[in-house]
């Protein structure tokens, strides 16, 4: 038997969909299944829209997506255990792909996601580079992950101190056991929470997490306003406000700085003297690179830990050679970041003396 595990939390308005993917995606297999709703305190029909499409409802109260989840595995009768968001769309490409992996020896893996509806660009351009990143790096997000029920019973579950990034620790608890696959075939989920986001608000909290990774990773209070105070009756809203404007075009063109970095290396710097605009530009290109390049460190480390538990040669050199680039960015950002303030602090002197 298949199960899949749903954790819901006032989803009324999409879960149906989302239980109706399941069904076809599942009856396209051919197996048995199982739906199992976890429902997390909803104040609305969320319950009620969950019995009408034939899936078992399962009361909790955590407020807390880890322990939503591992409550559903718990209650699941299958061997093959999948972990659905309830405002994502499965397809049965993405289901048979998982299960010949398993079937083949795989422990566990995820898929990639993309988001549907409207959202900023930005946001679109970050979740097409996500498919290659997930596949490359290895690691997926929660909204769709699998695993057997035994990989996920000698794994721990998901880790219960996490309230973010708990579907990362249990993707390297899962890769500890043998091989972890993300299949190519992306799912579609919803962009909601992002399209009530201001611009500034992701950089605040990836700014948190570079500077004060378990506080943000581990404290409900820290992550509330992006994952758990979402405003249902809000989510398809976009914010059009001038500040809301302002603060995306910027991120977008941090992005772009971010994704054009790489080009910089290949340009001699005699080509773009200081007193050039491009010159200027490219100082400009610089302070936001290195800046954003630290959040490499925690990730690195995070790595580096997780490096010698793997069992599997392949894992190991997969998770070396990731090791070895993050911490290869995280050195080159710290070298960047104190050259620069480095020479802001000889600069301003002359600067303030005329």
């Amino acid at each position: 038997m298949i199960s899949f595990i749903v954790p819901a939390y006032n989803e009324q308005a999409v879960i149906g969909r989302t239980l109706q993917a399941i069904h076809d995606s599942a009856g396209t297999v051919g197996q048995p299944y199982e739906i199992i709703v976890v429902d997390d305190a909803s104040t609305d029909a969320t319950a009620e829209v969950a019995r009408q499409c034939q899936a078992i409802v399962v009361p909790v109260n955590h407020r807390q997506i880890a322990a939503t989840r591992n409550s559903g595995a718990r209650t699941a009768h299958g061997e093959r255990l999948f972990f659905v968001d309830a405002d994502t769309i499965i397809n049965p490409r993405t289901v048979a792909l998982a299960l010949r992996y398993m079937d083949k020896g795989a422990v566990g893996g995820g898929a990639p996601t993309l988001f549907d509806g409207t959202v900023p660009l930005y946001i679109r351009l970050v979740a097409l580079l996500g498919v290659i990143v997930a596949k490359l790096a290895g690691f997926t997000g929660g909204a769709f992950m699998f695993c057997t029920r035994e990989a996920f019973h000698v794994a721990g579950g998901f880790d219960e101190r996490y309230y973010c990034a708990e579907e990362g620790v249990f993707a390297l608890a899962l890769k500890r056991q043998g091989r972890f696959i993300v299949v190519w075939k992306p799912v579609l989920t919803s962009a909601r929470r992002l399209r009530t986001l201001s611009g500034l608000q992701l950089p605040v909290f990836l700014a948190r997490a570079v500077f004060f990774p378990w506080k943000t990773l581990t404290q409900r209070s820290v992550v509330e306003k992006i994952w758990y105070d979402s405003n249902r009756e809000d989510d398809e809203t976009i914010h059009r406000s001038p500040a809301t404007k302002v603060s995306n075009a910027i991120i977008l063109l941090i992005l772009i700085v971010l994704l054009t970095g790489p080009v910089w290396y290949f340009i001699p710097r005699s080509l773009t003297p200081w007193a050039s605009p491009l010159g200027k530009f490219r100082f400009v290109a610089g302070i936001i690179l290195c800046h954003a390049g630290l959040i490499f460190w925690p990730l690195a480390i995070v790595v580096f830990v997780h490096l010698f538990r793997r069992r599997q040669w392949i894992e190991w050199i997969k998770m070396a050679a990731l090791t070895a680039f993050c911490s290869w960015q995280a050195w080159e950002s710290t070298q960047g970041v104190i050259g620069i303030w480095t020479t802001l602090y000889h600069w301003l002197p002359h600067f303030y003396n005329g």
